[in-house]
């Protein structure tokens, strides 16, 4: 995994996000899987490598927004459509006293569902192979629909057949498809392409029905690098023939486990990207992941 300087592509959805307050008041911010963990791997990496995004937005105030909060965290926007008259789509995070989230979406008609089937898309998608890591989720199969992901199963084909290297993180939300099924049929469809597989194990088993971390791990025989994320538990990896278990961090507070997931992926790659060892990579998310759970929202202060 190490390079010189390595170029780095993640595809998504970033959307206007609102913390639900406890006193009933409405905290606005950006959010999204892969956006989260972009910028995650923006700060992890520093000067050792560069992120871009890839997605689209609208023409509006909060697309503007949000670019310009990109740009400030150093993640290129050469990669970022602008659809006129469309808009980015919205969600709203309601926590417990624990710390769990509840997610409410307004994204039907989000910009992003059409990221690859507009003309605009096609140096986009021919561009993606030229990237060192080409990054995406579960929700990026979702929201880019059969089209858009049929255009993204051709541009990870380009991406390994010239020598670099997709990176998948599971991220399963039932509501974005029309069915188990299809989600299922997705996700064995871009699986035959990926090098890391960076899965959530509560996703796999609502999924795939898949009973324990051993059932995850024997569905996936082929792939070199599979990490098992599965929250207050040890991180499970294999990796070349070898297994680790790296116990996660005890976090006394838990405020918001929003990006939890996203910020460990993050300097997980990064880790790895520098040259780490599994192992050192898994510590390096852990440690992450307990300072994001311990702030409310996405994103935490730089």
């Amino acid at each position: 995994m190490t390079r010189q300087t390595p170029r780095i592509a993640l595809i998504g959805e970033c959307m206007i996000e609102l913390q639900h307050r406890a006193d009933g008041s409405l905290h606005q911010s950006f959010g999204g899987d892969t956006l989260n963990t972009a910028v995650y791997l923006r700060r992890e990496l520093g000067d050792t490598g560069s992120v871009d995004y890839v997605t689209a937005l609208g023409d509006d105030s909060f697309s503007d927004a949000m670019c310009a909060q990109w740009a400030q965290e150093g993640v290129g926007l050469g990669m970022v459509q602008r659809l006129p008259g469309r808009l980015p789509g919205l969600y709203c995070i309601q926590t417990d006293a624990k710390g769990e989230r509840k997610f409410l979406y307004w994204r039907n008609e989000a910009a992003v569902r059409d990221c690859f089937t507009t003309p605009a898309a096609e140096p986009i998608l021919a561009a993606l192979p030229g990237y060192d890591v080409v990054y995406f989720s579960g929700i990026t199969l979702a929201v880019l629909g059969e089209v858009g992901r049929r255009h993204l199963l051709r541009a990870l084909v380009d991406t390994r057949r010239r020598g670099g290297k997709v990176v998948f993180d599971n991220n399963y939300r039932p509501r974005l498809w029309a069915s188990v099924e299809a989600a299922r049929a997705a996700y064995h469809q871009v699986m035959a392409d990926v090098d890391i597989a960076l899965l959530t194990e509560d996703d796999e088993r609502a999924l795939f029905g898949y009973a324990d971390s051993e059932q995850v791990f024997a569905a996936y025989p082929t792939l070199a690098e599979v990490v098992l994320k599965r929250g207050a538990q040890a991180c499970l990896i294999r990796c070349d023939g070898e297994r680790f278990a790296v116990p996660a961090l005890k976090v006394e507070t838990v405020v918001d486990t929003t990006a939890a997931g996203d910020s460990f992926s993050a300097a997980y790659l990064a880790s790895r990207l520098k040259g780490g060892a599994p192992e050192a990579a898994a510590l390096a998310g852990h440690r992450l992941a307990s300072r994001v759970i311990q702030v409310p929202g996405a994103l935490i202060p730089g």
